[in-house]
Formats: structure tokens, C-alpha cells, sequence
């Protein structure tokens, strides 16, 4: 399964620049683990999540119905360019 394409027609038409979103996508040995890091600007990043989850949630359910079916497990994180902590 193509996670990265997928996340990417999923998520494009919701942020501002979706030039500068990175999926990454890390598999285990055995294809059985995925691993996905959504990171974009902090303003996309928030419209990703959305209040309270709600979207993220919404993108976790959409991903995890062709994964259900090949038998495989996805786990989802969002990230912000820029997080670093300032003074």
C-alpha cells in the first residue's frame, strides 16, 4: 500500500501549502508496522489536527481501513516545522 500517496490526496486539499508537508513513512522488517510522520508548517499543522482531534482522528480512520485489510497496523503522528522551544 502507498501510505504516502494516500496521505497525500487526503491532506493537500487541506492545508495552504501543501508543497512543504513531509510524510514520511517507516515499515517495519516485516511490513506489518507503518509509522507515519505528517509534518508541515505550524498554521497547516493545527487545520491537520483540528479542534479537539477531530480531523486527525478523521485521517486515522480513513488510513486504517486498507490497512485493516492487509492485515497491517498504522500508527499516525503530526509535527510542526519550528518547534523548537524559544526564550
Amino acid at each position: 500500500m502507498d501510505y504516502e500517496h494516500l496521505i497525500h490526496t487526503i491532506i493537500d486539499p487541506l492545508v495552504e501549502e501543501p508543497e512543504s508537508v513531509l510524510v514520511r513513512v517507516d515499515a517495519s522488517d516485516d511490513g506489518k508496522i507503518y509509522h507515519i510522520l505528517i509534518a508541515a508548517e505550524r498554521p497547516d499543522t493545527a487545520r491537520l489536527i483540528g479542534r479537539r482531534g477531530i480531523v486527525a482522528a478523521a485521517i486515522r480512520e480513513i488510513i486504517a481501513i486498507p490497512s485493516k485489510s492487509a492485515r497491517q497496523r498504522v500508527y499516525i503522528n503530526f509535527e510542526s516545522f519550528g518547534d523548537e522551544k524559544e526564550d
